[in-house]
């Protein structure tokens, strides 16, 4: 594929709308006997393709209207590097085969993906939030390695690694899904390289609150709206992900019985195929109380955790409120975030003894993720089981020597 050129005059809307408005076109030489012509009008420019044979014949054709004044389309309207793509399309062909995807429309098309497979579509409008519009405006094709490693290590400005991978993922992803479904246009995946993610992040940090704190935090939780308060006590409960939380229906509860517990949705997070399943996870009867109580009158197919306004919680919409009551509670809203009720749930599941398999199945992770991510945090927090076992050859020996039977003297 042919490399993009670059042009002050032509480049930026900006510097186009600088330019004196004139019937004859401002050229610029793409290649031999190939050129990109822009006729500057009173309104909104015009992108011109001309090809010559190098034998005093040529050809022009107006073929698109430059963003001068709107955002580009792929199609009718395109950028000064989309209008180069087409303008040698057209000189090879005679006519645009297909639009230019740029990077804003392959996330779109990612958010459309995620929501018709049961994904997260926050996912794609992390990937937009954090990607700079000289990113989203350009065509996939034009999408260097090193642009993209600049962004990359930009990222980490403020943020942990952890964080930066997965704002990454989430571009590299949408990115993927445009090549393989075009991978003729986009033989070339440079964000595989420019993409890569940070192995800083393997070792991470999880908060680990006490019991008490977290009874802190779920009743502050409840002083602000019980909507939020029983959100937060049900994912102090079952260390949920957010996005299972707000999946949670109605009939989801089930509490007929002495034993109840909940059929969590799973988060379908790092699997192939998007089926949401669920697994029963136990809750004391006091939260199944409460949950009841705030369904009554309502269809099985109801949010069970619903906001003020009926609606399910969004995944970013407990992060605010969340950061006041950890505020209140005078710890570190930097350090204690929501994720923190997810990890202190697992950790105590390991120390009481519950088989690693079955903490993993009820959290909706893997036995290697488990093993991999709190083994630091296991041994940080076990210390007190560690030392009923220790052996303390130290100890003041006397009375309490117990003689082993069958020896002499």
């Amino acid at each position: 594929m042919a490399r993009n050129l670059r042009s002050s005059n032509l480049e930026s809307r900006t510097a186009r709308l600088r330019l004196a408005i004139q019937g004859k076109p401002y050229w610029l030489k793409l290649a031999a006997g190939l050129s990109l012509g822009y006729r500057r009008n009173s309104v909104a420019g015009a992108w011109i393709v001309r090809r010559s044979d190098g034998k005093g014949s040529a050809w022009t054709k107006g073929f698109a209207t430059a963003d001068d004044h709107e955002a580009s389309d792929g199609d009718t309207v395109l950028t000064f590097f989309e209008a180069q793509t087409a303008a040698r399309s057209i000189a090879s062909g005679g006519k645009i085969v297909g639009k230019t995807q740029t990077v804003a429309g392959a996330i779109e098309r990612y958010r459309g993906e995620l929501v018709a497979t049961g994904g997260n579509p926050y996912n794609a409008r992390l990937a937009s939030l954090h990607t700079p519009r000289s990113i989203l405006d350009k065509p996939i094709q034009l999408l260097s390695v090193a642009e993209l490693q600049s962004w990359r290590n930009a990222l980490r400005d403020g943020r942990t690694p952890g964080t930066v991978n997965r704002i990454i993922v989430c571009l590299s992803a949408a990115l993927n899904l445009a090549a393989d479904l075009d991978p003729v246009r986009i033989a070339k995946r440079p964000w595989k390289v420019g993409l890569k993610k940070l192995q800083a992040a393997r070792r991470t940090r999880n908060v680990v609150l006490p019991a008490s704190q977290i009874a802190t935090l779920v009743s502050l939780a409840y002083d602000v709206s019980p909507e939020f308060g029983r959100y937060i006590e049900t994912a102090a409960t079952t260390g949920a992900r957010r996005v299972q939380l707000s999946r949670l229906t109605v009939g989801d509860l089930q509490d007929a019985g002495p034993s109840p517990r909940l059929l969590m949705p799973s988060s379908a997070k790092g699997k192939k195929q998007k089926r949401i399943e669920r697994r029963p996870v136990p809750i004391p009867a006091s939260l199944a109380s409460t949950l009841r109580t705030a369904a009554a009158g309502r269809p099985g197919s109801a949010p069970l955790l619903p906001k003020p306004d009926g609606t399910a919680w969004g995944s970013c919409d407990p992060a605010a409120p969340f950061k006041a009551i950890v505020a209140r509670a005078g710890l570190d809203p930097k350090i204690v975030t929501p994720y923190a009720l997810r990890h202190s749930s697992i950790t105590r599941g390991l120390l009481a003894n519950v088989p690693v398999r079955v903490v993993a199945a009820q959290h909706d992770t893997s036995v290697q993720m488990i093993e991999m991510t709190y083994s630091d945090s296991i041994s940080d927090h076990a210390d007190s089981l560690s030392r009923a076992a220790m052996l303390d050859l130290g100890a003041p020996r006397g009375g309490n020597v117990v003689p082993l039977r069958g020896g002499k003297g």
